[in-house]
């Protein structure tokens, strides 16, 4: 007999998501402007990088590479051009844009609506995004910058506790198919 096997099994389909009207630019605003006025009046809030957990959750849920390259190439070089003259033009925009991209391509290959996912991806991400910073800061500006710290494991453990919190919150905003 001549049998045939299928052996790529049952191929999932990945939903890309699609959201409400202007849901996306109102979210990056928001966090833009959160992220320049909570650490004014609460200091201990600096640990939080509200546009890049966006950038992050609009990458995996788009799941495009293309966009989540520009989304994170706006979002970054709207935080330089809000951070003042202490962060140079560029800084955030070349991190942003590099996970923009990476949350996009990761988000197109796996489903990433479990919890555990999210947390882990959010802490990964985090990190990767400082290492970036670190790299940028010591080979483009000659700073002297610590490549890793107990700082930057509390910041990536908050962020991904709020990405997992926020990322429930904005799947709300997200369109019927």
């Amino acid at each position: 007999m001549n049998d045939t096997y299928e052996l790529r099994g049952g191929e999932t389909h990945i939903e890309v998501h699609k959201f409400y009207p202007g849901a996306i630019a109102i979210v990056a605003i928001l966090s833009l402007v959160l992220q320049r006025i909570l650490p004014v009046y609460l200091p201990k809030l600096e640990i939080l990088d509200l546009p890049l957990l966006v950038t992050i959750y609009f990458g995996l849920s788009r799941r495009n590479p293309s966009t989540g390259l520009l989304l994170g190439m706006i979002m970054g070089l709207m935080q330089d051009s809000l951070s003042g003259p202490t962060v140079p033009l560029g800084e955030y925009g070349i991190a942003k844009t590099i996970i923009g991209y990476l949350a996009s391509s990761i988000g197109s290959r796996l489903d990433t609506e479990h919890p555990l996912a999210r947390f882990a991806l959010v802490m990964s991400f985090f990190v990767v995004h400082q290492s970036v910073l670190v790299v940028v800061r010591r080979l483009l500006l000659a700073e002297p910058e610590p490549w890793f710290n107990l700082h930057l494991a509390v910041a990536a453990l908050v962020n991904a506790v709020l990405g997992v919190a926020l990322f429930v919150a904005m799947d709300r905003l997200r369109r019927n198919s």
